[in-house]
């Protein structure tokens, strides 16, 4: 059972990140078990989309960007899209690196409190980062991953049971939804951090490394199922965790760790430095692996992984992160266009997927069924809402 785990893993630690524990302990700080709905509803939306990813990756043996290439044939249309996915996923990559890198720095600054170690943190975490997609191929990196999202699943899962929810609250806030007077940011904050575009191009690509043939697809489609499954397992067990927290200011998953040391002990304080730590490293790789993966299918790039172009642009990802950090460097224009540039990429991305997976010339019999498109036209409209409001939120008419 567990050799049909590959792709979804990383997935699912893509999506756990430093910004997925921040906003959701901001969420349950906030408004309690009242938005756990909203978790549900993204992870739901995440498993339909990366599953026809994953699709695409599987029955075409192709990225997503190389299928959008093939099958638009207006020169300009075609070079237009990909130039707009190139450079949101390349800027805004480039851009949120820095926090995936600042996440597990926090997270080991914690373990190593006494250390004298503390300046060159970010630089550490970065070398690491480097060291490890430089030597890798995808099977020893799905290994890797593996046991990192365990030791994050423990740690945020171990946070939740020692606060001793209550289960009522917790079913009540996932099947009777609610939004709290000033929930509506959040809940798009939530669904923003978990249904996240470039793992749209970085699941195809990957399943395409690990499975060569049809008949993988039940194993492709358990694999996201579970995995992403349980990504969002852990999301939920950091909002419930919050929820116990009593914190008045936030500003990362560490207010909330500080606030827990006092009511249960070291022991919670030690399990979120180890999961914020993990959740730094994993979403630290899978950034500019993804960015590398979109790089590659743009410009037709042979030779996958060990390719030095692609090497080249996830080592500038990497590089990026650790100078905005090192340098005290607040890149927050840099993060503003990111924003903006996801903002528009969701709709466009999640529209392009519908239109390629309902395509019988890539997919054949492997196409949409209807259901699967009422599911996909569902979150492309919420996709676009989503959008409209980040973009406006960001230029400050909303």
């Amino acid at each position: 059972m567990f050799k049909k785990i590959g792709p979804g893993v990383l997935v699912a630690a893509a999506f756990v990140g430093p910004g997925t524990i921040t906003m959701c302990t901001l969420a349950g700080a906030r408004f309690g078990y009242a938005l756990i709905w909203a978790l549900a509803v993204s992870i739901v939306a995440t498993i339909v989309l990366q599953g026809m990813a994953g699709r695409i990756g599987l029955v075409a043996q192709n990225g997503l960007v190389d299928a959008v290439r093939t099958e638009l044939k207006t020169p300009w249309i075609r070079n237009t899209v990909i130039a707009v996915v190139l450079g949101a996923i390349l800027i805004g990559n480039a851009a949120y690196e820095a926090g995936n890198i600042g996440g597990a720095t926090l997270g080991l600054e914690q373990l190593l409190s006494q250390s004298q170690l503390k300046p060159f943190l970010p630089a550490i975490v970065g070398g690491i980062i480097f060291m490890l997609l430089w030597f890798s191929n995808y099977k020893i990196l799905e290994k890797i991953f593996v046991g990192l999202v365990g030791v994050m699943g423990v740690s945020f899962v171990v946070c939740a049971i020692i606060t001793q929810p209550s289960v009522l609250g917790i079913v009540k806030g996932m099947f009777m939804p609610r939004l709290p007077e000033d929930g509506l940011l959040t809940v798009i904050a939530l669904v923003g951090t978990t249904v996240v575009p470039y793992n749209l191009f970085l699941h195809a690509s990957l399943v395409k490394e690990k499975w060569k043939s049809k008949a993988d697809l039940k194993a492709m489609n358990w694999d996201t199922v579970v995995s992403i499954g349980l990504g969002g397992l852990v999301s939920m067990a950091i909002l419930i965790t919050a929820s116990a927290a009593p914190i008045s200011e936030i500003n990362s998953a560490l207010d909330m760790a500080m606030a827990l040391e006092p009511l249960f002990g070291k022991m919670a304080f030690l399990f979120m430095a180890i999961g914020l730590l993990a959740a730094g490293i994993t979403s630290a790789i899978t950034a500019p692996l993804a960015a590398a993966y979109v790089a590659s299918s743009c410009f037709g790039w042979e030779g996958g992984m060990q390719n030095k172009k692609f090497k080249m642009v996830w080592g500038i990802i990497v590089l990026c992160g650790v100078v905005f950090l090192s340098f005290d460097i607040k890149p927050i224009e840099v993060i503003q266009f990111a924003q903006i540039a996801n903002g528009i990429l969701l709709p466009v991305m999640a529209l392009l997927l519908l239109w390629i997976v309902n395509k019988k010339s890539i997919m054949g019999e492997n196409k949409n069924t209807l259901l699967q498109n009422i599911f996909g036209a569902a979150i492309v409209v919420f996709a676009i809402f989503l959008g409209t409001k980040s973009i406006f939120k960001v230029i400050g008419l909303f």
